[in-house]
């Protein structure tokens, strides 16, 4: 058996059903229908929550990119201050205004660098191999005092 429903729909709405019921070659109450049903079916509730899932799985997947990318920037870091420590050695009081302008010049040739890499696409933390670990000990602490490089 079929009932029949009258529905109030905004013009918006009725060109929209309109447009896709000529689009399909059906009729304006078989589509009705057909979005009716689909609106109504348990399924829609578990679509909705799949493609939900879906989307959480890429953010938590983004979201481990982004702190294996900011672990790797804060050892880099780390390790560079480190290294830089050990092995530079103070300047004279006389010398410290050519360091200084030494440095600024170094400074602006490093920031020149880091852009146009920046810009290339080619980042650091896609060249680095996150299974080292199981190829390469870590440096200790006793070869990084020496002024050894760490690897």
């Amino acid at each position: 058996m079929t009932y029949q429903l009258s529905v109030y729909l905004e013009d918006e709405l009725h060109v929209a059903l309109a447009d896709f019921a000529g689009r399909r070659g059906k009729s304006l109450s078989l589509v009705a229908v057909a979005a009716i049903a689909s609106y109504l079916s348990p399924d829609t509730a578990e679509r909705q929550e799949a493609v939900l899932a879906r989307r959480l799985d890429r953010l938590s997947r983004q979201l481990d990119r982004l702190e294996r990318d900011q672990g790797l920037s804060v050892e880099m870091l780390a390790l560079f201050v480190r290294q830089w420590l050990i092995v530079t050695p103070s300047t004279a009081e006389a010398a410290q205004a050519a360091a200084r302008a030494k440095g600024a010049e170094r400074y602006a040739a490093f920031v020149e660098a880091l852009g146009r890499r920046m810009a290339s696409g080619k980042l650091f933390s896609r060249e680095v191999s996150f299974d080292a670990k199981a190829s390469a000990p870590a440096p200790s602490a006793s070869s990084m005092s020496a002024g050894q490089p760490g690897g």
